[in-house]
């Protein structure tokens, strides 16, 4: 709703520029008064918003677990994760109970070994 009432702004800001504009140098004059200070507005804009400070970026701490490890890696590259989906994919519709032993490996969870 915010984002709506800006726009209705904007837009009678605009109308009341270019009625202003519009008796001392013609339709098209306003419609370039308009447009130009539109502009003018965005540039303004851009450099106040590009002469903000930045913060220096954290760096997260390294992954632990093989999930955190394996989702971390494919954030990096995402064209890995595609090939990796489009390679699964293939062989899930190949053979499914391969698939599903693989799925089983990784997903139960270790006993650990009695000494």
């Amino acid at each position: 709703m915010l984002a709506t009432g800006g726009g209705v702004l904007v837009v009678a800001i605009a109308y009341a520029i270019f009625a202003l504009a519009e008796p001392y140098v013609g339709r098209a004059g306003a419609a370039g008064v308009v447009a130009g200070l539109a502009a003018l507005g965005l540039i303004i804009g851009g450099l106040l918003i590009g002469r903000r400070p930045r913060r220096p970026k954290l760096e997260p701490p390294p992954p632990e677990t093989f999930a955190e490890k394996a989702f971390s890696y494919l954030k990096d590259k995402p064209i890995v994760a595609v090939a990796a989906a489009v390679g699964i994919g293939i062989l899930a519709v190949r053979n499914p109970q391969y698939f599903g032993a693989a799925m089983r490996a990784f997903m139960e969870p270790r006993t650990p070994p009695k000494s």
